[in-house]
């Protein structure tokens, strides 16, 4: 399926798309630059569209549109580039909500549940590269931060856990779906188990890792002893 439509070489406002602040109101079955998807177990899909439009997008099976929530902001329910996105088996969909730092937990209608919050790494180094790649102004200030939840992901199983990463200073958390810190682990780097700005990560299994650097142009895949 193609969920959205590219700009084509006919279209008047053919270009590369703009981040105007307040952006631009959100228009249904149209995405200014995504960031994630998910699906739940009825196979519906949930698409964070987060760089410009700061909001979640719900498609069904068939690739009908169903609804969409969100916007630019910080209150609950609201985002400031929601960067992954991952379904709980209950149909509970969390959302990385990256300049905000913080974790948004919605049920599968988008209703708001509850903000996840975990204790930050306050400490660590900086990813070679980084000032290369940090983006500009404000914005890279907000989501280079200790703690800003760049990916996201859920291991199946009856007893599921969630992985966070954040960029600064490259480390993955372990867990509980409702936030509880269980671990913490890796460090900015370009050796086995450090990390170059985690942009995406799998947990197949409760203990097994894939996990997707942009700095170092790698996956690792990580196997975790209890």
């Amino acid at each position: 399926m193609v969920f959205g439509r590219k700009q084509e070489a006919a279209d008047e406002a053919t270009g590369p798309l703009k981040h105007p602040n307040p952006p631009l109101p959100a228009i249904d079955g149209y995405f200014r630059q995504v960031t994630d998807v998910a699906w739940d177990a009825a196979g519906n899909t949930f698409i964070s569209d987060g760089y410009i439009n700061s909001r979640v997008a719900k498609v069904d099976k068939d690739g009908n549109w169903l609804k969409s929530w969100g916007e630019r902001g910080t209150g609950p329910g609201q985002f400031h580039t929601p960067h992954s996105i991952a379904v709980n088996a209950a149909g509970h969909v969390y959302v990385a909500d990256r300049s905000n730092r913080r974790i948004q937990v919605f049920d599968g209608d988008g209703n708001f549940s509850a903000p996840v919050h975990h204790r930050r790494a306050r400490t660590g180094r900086r990813a070679p590269g980084h000032r290369q790649h940090a983006g500009r102004g404000g914005n890279r200030r907000r989501y280079v931060r200790p703690g800003s939840p760049w990916a996201i992901c859920i291991s199946p199983g009856p007893n599921q856990i969630l992985y966070s990463a954040d960029a600064f200073p490259g480390r993955i958390y372990k867990l509980t779906l409702d936030g509880k810190l269980l671990g913490v682990l890796g460090r900015s780097g370009k050796r086995p188990k450090q990390f170059g700005w985690i942009h995406e990560m799998a947990c197949p299994a409760p203990n097994v890792l894939y996990v997707a650097e942009l700095l170092n142009w790698r996956v690792q895949k990580l196997v975790l002893h209890a």
